[in-house]
């Protein structure tokens, strides 16, 4: 399994982002309990978020993402995905 980070940037819609985080968080939930989820959480400054994912290949992890419903509610100004290579962790 390939682990994957998402990075978002979050664009000026707080309202629908606000709105839809409730579904997301719980979307979430069910990933990291099916073993797709590493780890999530927003920048501290609330301007985006990080949200690292397994999964066994780009297109299981973009599949994933579309079915988010942040992806739904467009709340990303930017969304950068790239293969990552853990080599430590807690």
């Amino acid at each position: 399994m390939a682990k994957f980070a998402l990075m978002l940037t979050f664009g000026d819609n707080t309202d629908e982002r606000l709105a839809a985080r409730p579904a997301h968080r719980e979307y979430l939930q069910g990933l990291l309990a099916a073993g797709k989820l590493v780890a999530s959480g927003p920048w501290v400054d609330d301007t985006g978020a990080l949200i690292i994912y397994e999964a066994a290949d780009e297109a299981e992890v973009r599949e994933i993402i579309a079915n988010d419903p942040y992806t739904a509610a467009k709340v990303a100004k930017t969304a950068v995905l790239k293969e990552w290579n853990r080599v430590y962790s807690a």
